[in-house]
């Protein structure tokens, strides 16, 4: 029987150009798409940086049926040693991650994932995270975690959503991390939450992580910059099943 090729391929950055295909892209889709702005980015070459680039890791995604080397698909990962190297993770900012930092387990932030518009869905998503899958397992990973955003600042707008969030999918207090921002969102009770419009209106890529038994630290960081509400997921290795992408499930057969 005939075998089709997979069309997605992925590969860490070995270069200073490839680490620029990573800013451009990211640049099209948090800048150009979505309205962020900030000090790092680059509009003259429609470039997305900031000072933790030059210490991670990037895994990048492309897609090999096109025939181009263009990059769709792209992954920010850092370690302690990187975090050591840039004196601190990027969800420091914006999070206390003084429980997992202390909790003597391995870390790996991810962080500044897109995908270009025309590879959104299923199998680039699916291809992303099983580059992810090695990874993690190359660096025995015990926890994943990073900030991931709802579009827009309006806390109103996302009460369900986010009161949602936090009623079902709370971290362990062990691994709670708490936003460093206080905000006047008022989380609804049980009883009160629309549970078909938060579903509804959380990103895709937040339900993925959820799917895979990820969870949510305390509180949201509004970060105007970025145009941009953000919680922190936080997934343990160890408790993801077959079902639901174990390490072994997410490698490529």
């Amino acid at each position: 029987m005939l075998q089709t090729a997979p069309q997605y391929q992925t590969s860490l950055a070995r270069s200073k150009a490839e680490i620029r295909a990573a800013q451009r892209l990211r640049y099209e889709v948090f800048v150009a798409e979505l309205g962020g702005s900030g000090d790092g980015v680059d509009h003259a070459n429609r470039l997305e940086i900031d000072r933790f680039d030059t210490h991670a890791d990037h895994l990048l995604l492309r897609d090999v049926k096109s025939g181009a080397d263009t990059v769709v698909g792209v992954y920010r990962l850092m370690t302690k040693n990187h975090a050591t190297a840039a004196n601190g993770f990027y969800s420091a900012s914006e999070f206390d991650l003084t429980r997992l930092l202390n909790s003597g387990l391995s870390l790996l932030e991810l962080g500044r994932s897109c995908l270009h518009p025309d590879h959104r869905g299923g199998p680039a998503l699916m291809a992303l995270w099983q580059g992810l899958a090695d990874y993690v397992a190359d660096h025995d990973i015990d926890i994943l975690f990073g900030t991931a955003s709802f579009h827009g600042t309006d806390l109103e707008a996302l009460q369900h959503p986010i009161s949602h969030l936090h009623a079902t999918y709370l971290a362990p207090e062990p691994l709670r991390v708490t936003a460093t921002m206080t905000t006047d969102l008022a989380l609804l009770p049980p009883n009160r939450i629309d549970r078909k419009a938060a579903m509804r209106d959380t990103p895709a890529l937040i339900k993925s992580y959820l799917k895979l038994g990820g969870t949510i630290g305390q509180g949201v960081f509004v970060d105007h910059a970025f145009n941009t509400t953000d919680v922190c997921l936080i997934l343990d290795t160890a408790q993801m099943t077959a079902g639901r992408f174990d390490r072994s499930a997410w490698r490529p057969t």
